[in-house]
């Protein structure tokens, strides 16, 4: 029963209390506290001088309510460092680093992780436990870290690693968010000419008595056609995307073939292609470089990519290597990778720098997709521009077209 409450500790919860009171000089003070219980809060009013004339608990905030993002497991992993380093102890830097932290549901984690090690487990050992917000690339090097004696540094190279994975997921998402955002926009008002705009036109054009251009009258037909069938288009749309999001999620055979027909697409395919490389390598870099084993270090590289071709590659790679093959040789019989990757790191192995050979890959592929998503910038919008000119403008061009003929008839 012991070695139970040991292993899963009782959650923390977290509330938000409003307090009012009077500092050292006599002046009115006023704030909130996120703390589980109304004697913490007085506690730590207590040791600011502060006379407490109210405590008001304002909503309940679990450990697990709120959203915790990639950057603040960046954040921790670099305070933790720095504690660390200064020479800290673990569960005393746990404590500074949760008081530190201005996100609820963030102090609340650090405080379940400073409870788990307190009773008695390792620093990775209470990682692995929220597998939601720490990867295997975490808990892999903070565990080389406690075996070696360098923590701190392996702290460091985590949040290094993830600050640069992030720039270039950011990246990514400039490269696809930027058009279709544009694309939207520009569908929106298309949509707005033709179903609020166009039909004053048509009441006006039916007293004219004589036949309308052709351009016109396709114009009216697609009018009407969406008028009556715009919310069936919409609901089509949602649906297909809700579609597609629940086929990639619980189907591997379908999320497969969605991840290799994104690679298909002009332009935005390399974009993906490149940057699952980037990751893959970087990742490969950082925990091969940690010390940790070479077959471990690809089952850790393969969680981290963002396309299940890379990382179905990945896995044979894995297998390949464990069967005792090098690792350029493994990459190259994939055919997912490309030749300079291929050979960057043949020389790595030959040299033995194998780690420094992965950065370089890396940097080298994160420069090629920010310098593609740069182009691919401002190829799109001049392009873009011109297509909602032409459209916008064939639109407006068209119902002005028999005003134009009636006046020429006068």
């Amino acid at each position: 029963m012991a070695t139970q409450q040991m292993r899963a500790p009782q959650r923390i919860k977290l509330y938000r209390w409003r307090w009012a009171g009077k500092g050292p000089n006599g002046h009115r003070v006023s704030g909130e506290i996120v703390a589980g219980h109304k004697t913490e809060v007085e506690r730590e009013l207590s040791g600011q001088n502060i006379a407490v004339k109210s405590i008001r608990r304002r909503s309940g905030l679990t450990g697990g309510v709120g959203k915790i993002k990639p950057r603040d497991i960046m954040l921790f992993a670099r305070q933790m460092a720095t504690m660390i380093r200064a020479g800290v102890p673990v569960l005393q830097a746990f404590a500074v680093v949760a008081d530190s932290l201005k996100k609820p549901a963030m102090s609340a984690l650090v405080q379940e992780l400073m409870n788990e090690v307190a009773a008695g487990s390792s620093f990775s050992d209470a990682l692995r436990r929220h597998p939601q917000h720490f990867d295997r690339l975490f808990t892999n090097m903070v565990g080389a870290g406690e075996q070696s004696g360098s923590l701190d540094r392996m702290l460091e190279r985590v949040a290094s690693h993830k600050e640069k994975i992030e720039s270039l997921k950011g990246r990514v998402k400039k490269a696809l968010y930027y058009p279709a955002a544009v694309v939207a926009v520009g569908v929106g008002v298309t949509v707005l000419l033709l179903t609020k705009v166009i039909p004053q036109f048509e009441s006006l054009f039916h007293g004219f008595g004589a036949e309308l251009p052709a351009m016109t009258q396709m114009t009216l037909a697609m009018s009407d056609f969406t008028q009556r069938y715009w919310l069936w288009g919409i609901g089509l749309l949602v649906a297909m995307v809700l579609i597609v999001r629940h086929g990639v999620q619980h189907s591997e055979a379908f999320a497969y073939r969605m991840h290799a027909l994104s690679l298909k697409i002009p332009v935005v395919g390399d974009i993906l292609d490149k940057s699952s490389v980037a990751r893959y390598s970087r990742t490969l870099a950082t925990t091969f470089g940690a010390g940790v084993p070479l077959v471990e270090s690809l089952e850790t590289a393969a969680g981290a990519c963002s396309n299940k071709v890379h990382e179905r590659a990945i896995q044979q790679i894995r297998e390949n290597v464990a069967a005792g093959q090098q690792l350029h040789f493994a990459m190259r019989l994939t055919g997912q990778f490309p030749a300079l990757a291929v050979q960057m790191v043949s020389i790595g192995e030959e040299s033995g720098a194998l780690d420094a050979m992965l950065n370089r890959v890396a940097d080298y592929y994160e420069e090629e997709v920010d310098n593609k998503v740069d182009a691919l910038t401002s190829l799109l919008e001049p392009f873009i521009i011109v297509v909602l000119g032409v459209l916008v403008g064939g639109l407006v061009v068209s119902m002005y077209l028999p005003i134009f003929e009636l006046g020429t008839a006068l």
